[in-house]
């Protein structure tokens, strides 16, 4: 294949060379879900959706794990303070992303491990680094990474170990060295009992970059394709990923893929700054299919600058688009899904793409086609339409947005079905509030719900929800 990729690892385009002929094994950071989903994590999604949509595009078998983190520092602690039990909390939110994911048409994984079922093979790799002299217990149910003993701790990140900062994962007590970093936990005193597995070493629960390795390893084995996932995880997650997996003699990944962020408004999204976005915010504002366009649109690697015209350009680009199908559909026939999917794409779209996933050029070829379109409607015959609509189809299925396929999906239900259940995650949060007599939060909760457009109405049968008239 003729796929080149920007490496991470090496800060080089490369060309992908499947490990085993035919086929791609993709693993991708996926949520740690102690709160909503917000835009930013869709975007990360949606980038790594189009690569898998490439690739099988391109004839590739593709095996692509999108873990689940269901319990960490952060789930435990926001679960106690909100009264309920963290495997619920984790739960919830687990729940909420998959209708984001769903929402804004994000294929679903081959796998979706959680980081709680997967346990025996955590422990199992934290043994051989152990065994191998690479990591050291402490007695009281830690287990640490020793970096020191890992000359090539910082090969990811290009950085010397001496320069890097200590790790903040776990407390320091009984660290050989400061940048050391948490294989397993001890439980705290306020843990609950039900977070904590028992080891060799004692009971605990997971560090965070022991997860990935152990299910990366578990569903795509000791040497794999991509590693992807938001470039905030770089360091320290995805260099202590690399470092305890090649440690313990895992070939690992490849190549790795980060994906840019998303600024709003010139900043970093900030619960301080109010520009904080969760995906039910913007599905109050926007179509499902509007915002799944303005996330696809910027390429993977690029941080996506959201503004307050962000989501109306993506609307009249989408009107575009969707109204040249309509009018291309009536005049020459609807196009079968199947007759689409085969298609061959414009050379210079598949150039694009396999220019590292270069999304706005390909966009570009897309306008183009539907320019093309717009003059075979006014001066071609039926076949020339049904050629130009076929061609923009084709191209936008590879990018999740087939208009066709979207109106077949029903885009108005299918974001109403994921708002819905957002809101009735908020919901629950806010009856807990009130069962606690926690007014002031039980009254953010509304407010919240209010700014995104959603009434709350109480009636003695609970409390209902409705959206506001434009």
């Amino acid at each position: 294949m003729s796929l080149r990729l920007f490496d991470s690892a090496s800060r080089t385009v490369r060309e992908l060379t499947p490990l085993r002929a035919g086929h791609v094994g993709l693993y991708v950071c996926g949520a740690t879900v102690q709160g909503a989903p917000h835009i930013g994590h869709l975007k990360t999604a949606i980038g790594f959706d189009v690569l898998v949509r490439w690739l099988r595009r391109s004839g590739l078998d593709v095996t692509f794990v999108r873990n689940v983190t269901d319990v960490d520092d952060k789930i435990l602690a926001k679960s106690a303070e909100a009264g309920v039990p963290w495997w619920a909390w984790a739960h919830r939110f687990e729940r909420e992303f998959t209708a984001a994911y769903d929402a804004l048409g994000v294929l679903p994984p081959t796998y979706e491990p959680r980081a709680t079922g997967h346990v025996t093979e955590m422990v199992e790799l934290m043994t051989r680094l152990v065994d191998g002299g690479f990591a050291y217990a402490t007695g009281d149910g830690d287990v640490w990474f020793d970096v020191r003993a890992w000359p090539r701790y910082g090969a990811l990140t290009n950085q010397r170990p001496e320069d890097l900062p200590e790790d903040d994962d776990a407390p320091a007590g009984g660290k050989r060295d400061p940048r050391d970093f948490a294989l397993w936990k001890a439980p705290k005193p306020e843990e609950p009992q039900s977070a904590a597995w028992p080891t060799p070493y004692g009971r605990g629960r997971p560090g965070w970059h022991l997860e990935c390795s152990a299910m990366a390893r578990r569903y795509l084995g000791e040497s794999f394709d991509i590693h992807g996932g938001g470039r905030d995880l770089r360091f320290p997650h995805h260099e202590n990923e690399l470092a305890q997996s090649s440690a313990a003699g895992d070939g690992f990944a490849a190549l790795w893929m980060h994906a840019g962020l998303l600024n709003v408004n010139g900043a970093k999204m900030s619960k301080s700054l109010g520009n904080f976005l969760l995906v039910s915010d913007v599905l109050a504002q926007a179509r499902a299919v509007v915002v799944r366009y303005a996330l696809t649109a910027v390429h993977y690697r690029s941080t996506l600058e959201y503004g307050d015209d962000t989501l109306a350009d993506a609307a009249a680009t989408w009107e575009r688009l969707a109204g040249f199908t309509a009018r291309a559909t009536e005049r020459a026939g609807s196009v079968p899904a199947e007759e689409v999917r085969a298609a061959p794409l414009p050379d210079a779209f598949a150039a694009a793409l396999d220019d590292d996933l270069n999304v706005p050029a390909a966009l570009a070829v897309v306008h183009e086609h539907v320019r093309l379109g717009n003059v075979a409607l006014a001066e071609g015959t039926p076949d020339e339409v049904r050629t130009a609509l076929v061609a923009v189809r084709a191209m936008l299925d590879v990018l999740g947005l087939d208009p066709v396929q979207w109106a077949g999906a029903g885009d108005d239900s299918r974001a109403r079905r994921a708002l819905g259940t957002l809101v009735e995650a908020e919901l629950e949060v806010r009856a807990a509030a009130r069962a606690a007599r926690d007014w002031p939060a039980a009254d953010a909760v509304r407010a919240r719900l209010a700014a995104a457009g959603v009434v709350v109405e109480d009636s003695p049968m609970g409390a209902r929800w409705t959206l506001t008239e434009d």
